[in-house]
Formats: C-alpha cells, sequence, structure tokens
C-alpha cells in the first residue's frame, strides 16, 4: 500500500482526501494545484503545499506558515483550511507569503475509522523537540496521561515523517507567525515569549491559553523558537463551521497578523 501512495499525484491525492471529507469536492482540491513536498506520510501518502509568494514589486509584511489535520480526527481542521486556500486564491494580494499544509497527518485522516494520531500511533503533536521543558515529552505521557494511547509522542522526537518534514519546513521558510488549526475545543490558544500579543476573539473563538506541553508544536516553535503559534481549535471535529463563521475566523486572523506582524 505503501509504494502505491508513494507515486500518487497531487491530483490522486485530492481523489483520496475528496472521498473522505464530504466538505471538499475533488474539483475544489484540484484547481487549487497543490504542490508535492516530496515528502511522505509513515504510509506513503504526500505531505502537500501550496505557496501564494510574493508579488512583483510589493514586500510582504511577513511569512506566515498554515496547518490543518495535524490530528486524522479533527476533519473540520482540514475543511476550513480549504475554503480559506479558495480565499486566497481570489483575493491574495501580496500582503503576506503565505505557505499552507491542508493535511499534515493523511494516514490519520483518510481511513476508515480516522484516527488522531498517525500510522506509527504516535501524536504528532506531541512528537517535537522541546528543550528546556520540564520533563520529555515521553515522561510526561506515561506520568500525566497514564499512557493515553491517543497523545503518546513516539519514543523520541522527531521520530515521524510528518513531524521531521515540519521542522525542515520551519527552519527553511523562517515563518513570523504558525497558525494550526485544531478541534474541537471551541478557543484560541497562543504560545510565544510573550502573551500580551494574544489574540483576544477569532471569529466566534474567545482567548483561553492552554499552556504548553512537552513535544507540543506550540511548546517547539512559540517557546524555543520564539516564533508565535497561533492555535484555533474549531467547537466541533467533524462538523463544519458556516460558511459566515468560516469567512468570520479568516478575516479576524488576517486583521490579527496585519497588526501584529
Amino acid at each position: 500500500m505503501a509504494g502505491d501512495l508513494l507515486t500518487l499525484s497531487p491530483t490522486q491525492a485530492c481523489q483520496k482526501i475528496s472521498g473522505k471529507l464530504s466538505s471538499v469536492t475533488f474539483k475544489e482540491c484540484d484547481t487549487l494545484n497543490l504542490s508535492a513536498t516530496g515528502h511522505h506520510s509513515v504510509e506513503g501518502f504526500p505531505i502537500l503545499l501550496r505557496e501564494y509568494p510574493p508579488l512583483p514589486g510589493k514586500t510582504p509584511k511577513g511569512r506566515v506558515l498554515l496547518i490543518g489535520g495535524m490530528h486524522g480526527d479533527e476533519l473540520a481542521s482540514i475543511s476550513v483550511i480549504f475554503k480559506w486556500m479558495h480565499t486566497l486564491q481570489k483575493h491574495h494580494s501580496g500582503l503576506f507569503h503565505w505557505h499552507v499544509v491542508p493535511l499534515m497527518n493523511p494516514d490519520g485522516a483518510l481511513i476508515k475509522k480516522h484516527s488522531r494520531t498517525n500510522a506509527n500511533g504516535v501524536d504528532l503533536n506531541r512528537n517535537f523537540l522541546t528543550p528546556g521543558a520540564k520533563g520529555s515529552a515521553l515522561e510526561y505521557w506515561i506520568e500525566r496521561t497514564k499512557r493515553n494511547k491517543r497523545r503518546y509522542p513516539g519514543d523520541q522526537p522527531l521520530s515521524e515523517p510528518e513531524t521531521r518534514w515540519l521542522y525542515e519546513e520551519i527552519e527553511q521558510f523562517k515563518p513570523d507567525v504558525i497558525v494550526a488549526l485544531h478541534a474541537p475545543y471551541d478557543l484560541v490558544d497562543y504560545d510565544a515569549p510573550n502573551r500580551n500579543n494574544a489574540p483576544e476573539k477569532i471569529g466566534p473563538l474567545y482567548k483561553n491559553l492552554m499552556g504548553t506541553y512537552p513535544g507540543s508544536l506550540g511548546n517547539y516553535a512559540g517557546i524555543h523558537l520564539g516564533i508565535p503559534v497561533i492555535t484555533m481549535e474549531l467547537p466541533h471535529a467533524g462538523i463544519m463551521p458556516t460558511r459566515n463563521q468560516v469567512s468570520h475566523l479568516w478575516t479576524d486572523l488576517v486583521r490579527w497578523l496585519i497588526n501584529n506582524v
């Protein structure tokens, strides 16, 4: 199976994505002209990316990395990213340089019974390097989560191909802000050395700072690297926000970026 997936083109990947997500049609995915990064999931599914680059004669305010589907059972987070990409298709003004990754965990999302973890049973959002954190992610998993399988961080940081790719992407793209879409806690979280700039509200989501965890993207990028990480938790993992809510989430996010990047 993995060998077959390794040869998938972005168009073929879109067929599989649209076959799983009722709110994303094949045309909606394929017309975005997603690019294969050359990196793959455990099972060999291509990690796809869409770049909205600087425009001629215009210097962007900053670089933004936008990520969906890190947890495979949070399907709404994937679908909303696709809606936002179509907004960018129409309205990309060069104000920011965007890298958009709609589906970080295809192996967890595209199977019949979707899973939070990847094909190795690892929670990708606990698999990052977090130097300086009190205790390792593995220790935290054993002592605090009582070996909760949904939050297994892997036997060591960056053990998974998906997180190794994102680690390299952050190193190379050097984003000024990272935005990660999740569900279903219905809030906005913010990880950065200075939390005073945290968004009070994005769309219907209100600020609720949850703290950082060993191995999380927020801990690695937000605390260790000093790159602000906005985590937007949609109210439902499997139910799409309304079209109006999707639009308000986007406009409020862009407004925050304009004022803070």
